[in-house]
């Protein structure tokens, strides 16, 4: 496991989360407790503490044959991009009301590492700085609900994300929709962020609903 400042369950937690949904455990499949410990080199007890928390989300069930893979359906996704067109507006608005220089100069490096991993062609790090980006407006919008609402649900489409950004010309459109938002903040116009964060949250659910329509994991 790599070493972070957190606890030993976060990191398996975190692992194990990652892993679902990014795919790599196919939902309907099956594992057990020692398979987790063998997989990730940890006692039982983080990998009991991770699971339980997993379940709390509906990511896995135990059951008494061992743990069934969730993760996230086509009908959470549709229901997540429901509740992000709703509320990502409004979180954008109160961040460009709230926001801090400070605050302002984090969120414009997470976009210039963006557009700078977009230069350089490489997906995985847009894919992490576009979720930064998210989250850094969320946690700067001042309200604990939004952020704790929408950083949780921005990630679990993690895996329907990461298909509609390999999609020809929607990293482009995306980092420069990023741009449109992080210029309406810096301005600190509500309604001019409200707006282009509402538009971008469409354009990102029409690539994710197209790409579930090609999607033959599940």
């Amino acid at each position: 496991m790599e070493h972070r400042s957190s606890s030993l369950g976060e990191q398996v937690f975190e692992r194990i989360e990652d892993d679902i949904l990014a795919g790599r455990y196919e939902r309907g499949s099956c594992t057990t407790e020692l398979k987790l410990c063998a997989e990730l080199g940890v006692s039982r007890t983080p990998v009991r503490e991770a699971l339980g928390r997993l379940a709390a989300e509906h990511l896995i069930k135990e059951t008494s044959k061992g743990i069934v893979i969730l993760g996230i359906t086509r009908e959470d996704l549709a229901d997540s991009m429901e509740v992000r067109l709703a509320l990502d507006g409004k979180a954008a608005a109160r961040c460009a009301s709230a926001i801090t220089d400070e605050e302002l100069r984090e969120l414009r490096e997470a976009l210039e590492l963006q557009e700078f991993y977009l230069e350089k062609d490489d997906g995985d790090s847009i894919k992490k700085m576009d979720s930064r980006f998210h989250e850094l407006i969320y946690r700067f919008s001042g309200s604990t609900v939004y952020y704790e609402v929408l950083a949780p649900l921005h990630k679990k489409v993690q895996r329907f994300r990461r298909a509609a950004l390999d999609e020809t010309g929607r990293p482009e459109r995306s980092v420069s929709e990023h741009r449109q938002i992080y210029e309406a903040i810096a301005a600190r116009d509500p309604e001019l962020a409200a707006e282009r964060m509402f538009t971008h949250a469409n354009n990102a659910r029409e690539s994710l609903l197209a790409s579930v329509k090609e999607d033959r994991g599940e």
